[in-house]
């Protein structure tokens, strides 16, 4: 099993990321070779959290130009992770 800190990468936070903070979703880059059962045991383990569901989806990264050369940022994976009525809320995101 990998370490819990390897797989979520960063917080995502965008205002559509935190309006759906009122509903207990919390959105997270993690690593793209992560499925959704390690990606829960690791926002469990991190956060001390109940988690409910994942989603994740694949992210296409953006074609870039600088003059005529053309390039592309990499690929990335993000999750959605939906936490139990009864669960705490994750406190990085409290200031927020």
């Amino acid at each position: 099993m990998r370490i819990p800190h390897d797989l979520i990468i960063k917080p995502i936070i965008t205002e559509e990321s935190m309006n759906d903070m009122a509903f207990g979703k919390y959105t997270f880059k993690v690593d793209r070779r992560a499925n959704k059962s390690e990606i829960k045991k690791a926002v469990e383990s991190i956060f001390d959290v109940k988690v409910e569901k994942v989603n994740t989806m694949n992210m296409l990264g953006k074609e870039k130009r600088m003059g005529v050369h053309i390039g592309r940022r990499p690929n990335w994976k993000k999750a959605i992770v939906t936490l139990t009525e009864d669960s705490n809320s994750i406190e990085f995101f409290e200031g927020m």
